[in-house]
């Protein structure tokens, strides 16, 4: 069988690597609860990490490798095509040079990350107020309830607890959280 070549950008692979393997993670937190007994809650998936060993053989091998290691220093995530895996938007995360390189050859190694769609759009660039208005979080200060913001390993559930609110009344006043079980830090959670 005759696959084609795998692409990301704009570099396309002379002759797809040799290894790949694929990573799938989920989160999910164990909490506590009296008598000695916990519960489990998915936090969902997490990301796919992809990943590969290849080399580049013929008198421009090393010339190759530089193409790849450019397109590397591009950023921000892009369309990566494999012949087998899914067509995914991911960030160019590694790139190992395995051995000295010879004019040659030059075996690497590489990682992909996939970049989540629920999560794009959600990084700021935070500027100043212009001279005379009000920055938005002065504003939000004066939203009416108690707010929280989110940081690494918080869950609606646990902030059910903590803020000794029913994880359904935190969900009801939240409408700006499409799924309870994905918060990410720096998001707002009105907590009462």
């Amino acid at each position: 069988m005759i696959l084609a070549p795998m692409r990301y950008r704009n570099f396309i692979w002379p002759h797809n690597p040799r290894i790949y393997s694929i990573e799938f993670e989920r989160h999910v937190a164990l909490h506590k609860v009296p008598f000695g007994t916990s519960y489990l809650q998915d936090l969902g998936r997490s990301r796919r990490v992809m990943r590969g060993e290849g080399e580049f053989a013929g008198q421009d091998a090393y010339a190759q490798f530089g193409q790849l290691a450019n397109t590397f220093y591009e950023e921000g995530p892009g369309t990566l095509i494999h012949p087998l895996w899914q067509t995914a938007s991911a960030y160019f995360v590694e790139l190992r040079l395995e051995q000295e390189p010879r004019p040659d050859y030059v075996r690497y190694s590489f990682a992909f990350w996939e970049a989540d769609p629920a999560y794009s759009g959600r990084v700021q660039t935070l500027s100043p107020a212009p001279a005379g208005q009000e920055s938005q979080n002065q504003t939000e200060s004066r939203r009416p309830g108690r707010w929280h913001t989110v940081v690494s390993g918080d869950t609606l559930w646990g902030l059910s607890i903590r803020y000794g609110v029913s994880l359904q009344e935190i969900i009801g006043m939240n409408p700006q959280i499409k799924n309870p079980n994905l918060i990410f830090p720096g998001d707002e959670v009105r907590v009462n």
